[in-house]
């Protein structure tokens, strides 16, 4: 991590130092800072609230003549100089702590650049020091998180911003961290340190493989196909690309100059890397000189080029104090499946990602635990809405709360759906892959599905609420129900994750609301239809849960449910799916990658996945037919135990039910074909 800026000691100038500037009239009032720009950064982030942005824009804008370049490649000092380029986006404030210093550091940094595009231009800083005893303006208040919450409504979207630009790299950080564990002790709350590892290899090539295709596709340099790349995606992350772009751009555009593609460029700036004794995975055909003479000429090119830059943002991010709550928020959510903004706690939320009421019913007031989706009315809910479904208050014609009118004896229900990536609807739109189909408009939903870890339960077949924006009618459980019987409006949540399986279910059950005494019953999904078999080691046959295991968890969660849900509930145990019509089906097609150049295959990209041991399947995403067929037979166990347990096992507060996968009805319509080919992936 870069060394902070340090404060001087009081009453000392250094020579190196430029005086204060007043910005001009109309700029904030600040107290006299002195400049000292330093080391590099190597992460920005957006301010708190709207409030300080608009602050931080104005100063900008009146200081916009004595800026000073950062620069940010590693070793090198900082550049001071004047720009009278245009500032690019928001600025950001950056906390700085160091123990040589008197007071408090902070920096203020903004995007500047020149023309239509910023992102390859210059970071600027200032840096303020406030001295202990001094003026305090309210801006250079560091918020502790129960201050920060109080007025995050206010200020929600810059909030948002700076989530998704911090999301961002934990949820890479988590993806590239161990599977979940079994058991019911919970993650870990550390993330561990996998920059490196196989899932940051994989979207390296991949954001690659895109520039070099938009670049083609375009007939463009591949300046210009970063720049547009940049362009396409939302504001809100557009700082995160421009700092890739800064970091990486020049070099991954010399290589593919050169004729190296995505795999040897990935290597090269080591954000694919080899493990002692393994082979180099690539995914492209290896260039006619072989893929290690390859890789060793790009790095060769590279030590004659500039310094490569570096980039730790990712290990240093939550390293900053206004950061660190913000960071273990983050963690929580990611750790617990409950939602981020919840301030009443009863586990439902106003937000609609993060956890929120895209993954459960929408909470109607979030100042009251008492008043959330799923409750019994309270006195027939005459005063206020109690169960968020929308009915409430009293017929004048006849003196009836309407709540009791339309819903007394309806025997409402509440759906909730306990499952995998399956249940969570996790998908990858095709056309953020596909040059030839990609635009602004394809990229619009990129920070909602960050936000969601690129989940979309909201349009899932269990618990989806929405029409899908992504393919296909959303025809839920949840929909159904809600046409027979309106009062179950909102009564929703999905308790699924990526790479769920019935082992770390047993952590995931806990975040389940629901009050024996106060709720109405609910119909249960248990569907964790392949984690079960599938891994991505090696060995992946020692990985499989057992028929022993299968067992004992399923058992676990049933008792944790019989005695969390009310009395006259249903539980549904769905059979696993027999994965291996995704290979039949799949392996010979050309993956969206692929597309413009018919050059990669989905068998293709099995292999470089499995390789890097991130596969989501290896036992069946492969071309060893009796490695498909033991996973099969793995996952036929399983599916008996399920149904062996409802044969025979009985729980006071539900009955329970078996189904097998209903394969044939869900896997062949176009739009699940799509949806299963890129879960596959």
């Amino acid at each position: 991590m870069p060394a902070a800026a340090s404060c001087p000691p009081p009453g000392s100038t250094p020579a190196e130092l430029k005086p204060w500037q007043n910005p001009g009239v109309g700029a904030p009032s600040l107290p006299p800072p002195q400049l000292q720009p330093e080391q590099p950064l190597s992460f920005i982030f957006h301010a708190w609230s709207s409030r300080m942005e608009t602050l931080v824009k104005n100063l900008a804008e009146a200081a916009r003549d004595t800026y000073f370049f950062l620069s940010v490649v590693e070793g090198r000092g900082v550049t001071a100089g004047r720009g009278g380029g245009r500032v690019c986006g928001s600025g950001f404030f950056f906390p700085f702590c160091n123990t040589s210093c008197s007071g408090e550091c902070l920096a203020l940094l903004t995007l500047s650049g020149s023309g239509n595009y910023c992102g390859l231009r210059s970071l600027v800083i200032r840096c303020y020091c406030r001295r202990h005893g001094s003026a305090e303006p309210e801006l250079f208040m560091q918020p502790s998180w129960s201050s920060q919450a109080s007025r995050m409504r206010g200020s929600r979207q810059t909030f948002f911003n700076l989530f998704c630009i911090l999301w961002l790299p934990i949820l890479l950080k988590a993806a590239s961290s161990p599977p979940l564990p079994r058991g019911n002790d919970p993650p870990t709350a550390s993330l561990s340190s996998g920059l490196y590892k196989g899932h940051t290899c994989v979207g390296c090539v991949l954001v690659v493989s895109v520039i070099e295709q938009l670049a083609q596709w375009h007939n463009s340099t591949v300046k210009a196909a970063m720049e547009r790349l940049c362009n396409y995606i939302p504001e809100k992350l557009q700082g995160f690309c421009y700092i890739l772009a800064e970091l990486y751009g020049p070099h991954i555009a010399e290589l593919i100059d050169r004729e190296m593609n995505a795999d040897v460029v990935c290597h090269s700036l080591k954000l694919c890397k080899q493990d002692p004794g393994q082979l180099l995975c690539h995914l492209y055909a290896p260039p006619k000189v072989g893929l290690s003479a390859a890789i060793r000429k790009a790095k060769s090119i590279m030590k004659t080029s500039k310094d490569l830059k570096s980039f730790t943002g990712f290990s240093s991010v939550c390293a900053f104090p206004l950061l660190a709550n913000l960071c273990e928020k983050i963690k929580y959510v990611m750790r617990n499946k409950l939602p981020f903004e919840d301030f009443d706690g009863d586990k439902f939320s106003t937000f609609p990602t993060l956890r929120g009421y895209h993954w459960r019913g929408r909470d109607c007031n979030d100042k009251n635990t008492t008043v959330y989706p799923g409750r019994r009315p309270d006195n027939w809910d005459v005063k206020s809405d109690s169960n968020c479904n929308g009915i409430w208050g009293m017929d004048p014609k006849d003196g009836i709360p309407y709540e009791e009118k339309f819903c007394k004896g309806a025997d409402s229900q509440g759906v909730v759906l306990l499952g995998d990536s399956a249940g969570a609807h996790f998908h990858i739109p095709p056309e953020w892959m596909t040059v030839t189909q990609m635009s602004a408009k394809s990229f619009a939903n990129l920070p909602m599905a960050f936000t969601d870890e690129l989940d979309w339960p909201q349009f899932s077949e269990i618990t989806g609420f929405l029409n899908s924006t992504i393919g296909g009618w959303t025809d839920s459980l949840y929909l159904r129900l809600r046409r027979r019987n309106r009062c179950n409006h909102r009564d929703l949540q999905n308790i699924s994750q990526n790479g769920g399986s019935s082992g770390n279910l047993l952590y995931l059950i806990k975040s389940l609301a629901r009050n024996q005494l106060l709720d109405n019953p609910a119909i249960v999904i248990y569907a964790t239809i392949g984690n079960d078999v599938c891994n991505g080691n090696r060995d992946t046959l020692a990985h499989m849960t057992t028929p022993k295991e299968m067992l004992s968890n399923v058992m676990q969660v049933l008792r944790y449910l019989d005695s969390r849900l009310p009395n006259g509930s249903h539980v549904i145990l769905t059979g696993l799916v027999d994965g291996r019509f995704l290979w039949d089906n799949l392996h010979d097609r050309y993956h969206p990658l692929g597309q413009l150049n018919r050059d990669i295959t989905y068998s293709q990209i099995y292999s470089f996945l499995d390789c890097l041991q991130v596969s989501p399947c290896s036992g069946w995403l492969t071309p060893n037919e009796t490695l498909r067929n033991l996973t099969s037979e793995r996952a036929l166990q399983l599916s008996n135990v399920l149904k062996e347990i409802a044969r025979s096992e009985k729980f006071a507060n539900f009955d329970i039910f078996y189904m097998d996968f209903p394969l044939r009805q869900n896997c062949c319509s176009p739009w699940n074909k799509n949806y299963l080919a890129e879960g596959a992936t």
